[in-house]
This record gives C-alpha cells, structure tokens and sequence, in this order.
C-alpha cells in the first residue's frame, strides 16, 4: 500500500489525488464511519501503530507522544481527538498515516485506509455544517460526493502545525522592511482558499507596498485578471507586479489556473509564485511545468520577500 502511494501520480491540471481514509465514530451508541481524504502528495508512507511512543510534556491531549520511525523523531497526533469526535474503542490494529508539508513530518492515527482516489476540483465543494457538528469547520478545506451518496471531508491538516507552533518562524509574523527602496509599486494577485493563509500573505505584500486583489480560488482568480485586463488593458502588466497563488483550491487549482494564464499573451509575461504546503519534488516540478516562475513552501515572511524581490527584479 504504502509503495502504490509514494508512486501515485496525478495526472493532468485541476485533479487531486486523494488518500481516503476512515475514522470510526460512536453518535448515540451506533458506530458511523467517518470518510476522509488527504492530498497523496503529502503523504510519504502509511505503517502500522509503533509499540513505543515517547511522551512531549504538556502537549495537547490529540498528540500521543513522539515515535522513532527509520532515525528520525516524529509526533504522533489522533485524529479523532484532534476532530473532537468520540472515537469507537472497538480494539483494531491502528495505521498510521505519515505525512510532511510546510517541511514538517507528522504520523496522524486513522482506523482503516481505503484507496486512493482521484478527484477533479471541480467536485470539490466547500465544507458546509450544521449548528450541531462536533467538527470545527477550519478544520476541514472541502467535501466531495463519493459512491452511494456519501461524502468524504478533505482535512485540513495544516492547522495542526499552527496550533503545534511547530514553525522554525511563526508564519504569522510581518516582514519588516527599513530602507523605502526596498519597497515595491503596484498591483499584487492572490488566490488562497484559506481565509488564515490569504490574511498571512496579504498582510505580508501590503507591507512590502504592493496593493492587493484577492480571490479565494482559481476559478475567481480567473474573474479578478480579466476584471484587470479590462481596466488597464495592455498595459496591465505595468500594474500587475506579481501573482501567488496557492496549488490546493476548489473549482480550479494553482497548477490549472498558472497554467491558463502563462499560455495567455496578455498575461504571459507576468510573474507567478506557487505559496503551498506541498513540499514533495514532484510538485514543485509540475508547478514548473505549469507556468510557475517560482515555489515556497509555506511560510517564512523573509523567504517570501526574497522570492518575490527576485521575482521582479528579474522581470
């Protein structure tokens, strides 16, 4: 299993390949059978549950403790205790999915692991909830209808490296520019589904003078550059400096919509950095081939001013 994983490629712009995985759960002494998904291109191995985990002190109680996989030291977290769900204690050999995005390995505990499955973003709808729902919407990025009318929430695994602090830099921090020549001119776009990871980069391009468009997908980014290109024409890219944009989105993803956009003349010429969790070579090698100009793993503020200095002053 683990092998067919690392192998997985995803063929084309505008699919995701879905690791889907179950959580079972107990509501009103019934046993339902949470689906899941992760992006494959996150995953680096699923394993059974090590024998031996060692403790962090004062650590959330969804981290079990840290476990020793081939020499390296990686936390373990439960997923159901981290989606607040009252977990099914039916005994069962646990697996263990291990992850790395943002340049972090994580091992999160799942009860079974299903296949894989392709999806177009298109499919992908934002999370939607009821009042009542034990399950903290940040914590899920979408949802998409599978076999027999169920649907499979998309986590947002991420966050977990947030709420750990497990950055070497705290992403949330602004990036201090002294001298004005350092500054920049001009109109920057931003496509981010994730209202938390669109607020860090704008911030971060308003303070290094940029004035900012924003769109929280492909799809809207596409609406935003025409909208520009109606406005200032052939001109535009004296007043569109630099898109980023992130791979992950419903609708259209970062790799469909770089790819539009650098085999559009009116828009060719124009600079456009990837800002993602996914930090496996094959990604950023299909960002590439995509049109992209640059890759950061989110997110460093220096790293990101550096990218996009480089960016411009390349142009």
């Amino acid at each position: 299993m683990a092998g067919s994983i690392l192998d997985a490629q995803i063929e084309g712009y505008n699919e995701i390949a879905l690791i889907d995985f179950r959580i079972f759960e107990l509501r009103d002494d019934e046993v339902y059978e949470g689906i899941y998904g992760v992006n494959v291109a996150k995953v680096q191995s699923i394993i059974e549950q090590p024998d031996e985990l060692f403790d962090i002190p004062a650590s959330p109680d969804y981290v079990l403790g840290l476990f020793d996989l081939r020499g390296t030291i990686i936390p373990l977290v439960d997923l159901s205790k981290w989606l607040n769900i009252k977990a099914d204690d039916t005994p069962r050999k646990h697996k263990i999915i291990v992850s790395e995005f943002n340049n972090v390995q994580i091992g999160f505990v799942v009860d079974e692991v299903k296949r894989i499955r392709r999806v177009n973003w298109k499919q992908v709808e934002s999370a939607q909830f009821s009042s009542s729902s034990t399950i903290e919407r940040g914590k899920i990025t979408g949802t998409t209808r599978i076999e027999d009318g169920r649907t499979l929430l998309i986590l947002d695994l991420e966050s977990i490296i947030d709420e750990l602090n497990f950055y070497e830099k705290k992403a949330d921090e602004i990036i201090t520019i002294v001298e004005e020549h350092e500054r920049f001119k001009g109109l920057a776009l931003v496509l981010e589904d994730s209202s938390i990871a669109r607020k860090r980069v704008v911030k971060n391009l308003v303070a290094m003078g940029f004035e900012v468009v924003e769109a929280i997908d492909g799809e809207e980014g596409k609406e935003k550059i025409e909208s520009l290109f109606q406005q200032y024409g052939d001109k535009l890219s004296d007043h569109l400096k630099i898109i980023v944009s992130d791979v992950e989105m419903p609708k259209i993803d970062g790799f469909h919509f770089a790819n539009e956009v650098k085999n559009d003349p009116r828009f060719s010429k124009i600079p456009l950095v990837f800002n993602s969790s996914i930090c496996d070579p094959n990604s950023m090698e299909k960002g590439r081939k995509a049109g992209g100009d640059g890759y950061i793993v989110k997110f460093d503020p220096n790293i990101f001013y550096q990218e996009v200095k480089k960016l411009l002053t390349s142009v």
